[in-house]
């Protein structure tokens, strides 16, 4: 069993499936993306070549700022180019 701590302060826990995960990154669009915070583009440079190691066709993208949700066209952009989406988080 996984359990999932979400860290939006919710006084009732939401119940939240898992999504469906393919069975292999091979020839799928995997996109990158960072959110603006230092250092994430270094994390997301290993796993870039990591995933190209896979047969990903990996693209990259960048929130303009960590302090806001991705603007819409960016997440449409992401949603319809890329099959797998990563997020980088680091500090």
């Amino acid at each position: 069993m996984t359990i999932l701590l979400d860290p939006t302060s919710e006084r009732t826990v939401a119940g939240r499936a898992l999504a469906a995960r393919p069975p292999s990154l091979k020839g799928l669009t995997v996109g990158l993306l960072d959110i603006s915070k230092p250092r994430g583009d270094v994390f997301l440079d290993q796993i870039a070549e990591r995933l190209a190691g896979e047969g990903a066709k990996v693209l990259r993208f960048a929130k303009p700022t960590y302090t806001k949700p991705a603007p819409v066209d960016l997440r449409h952009e992401i949603g319809t180019t890329c099959k797998v989406l990563i997020e980088a988080l680091a500090d």
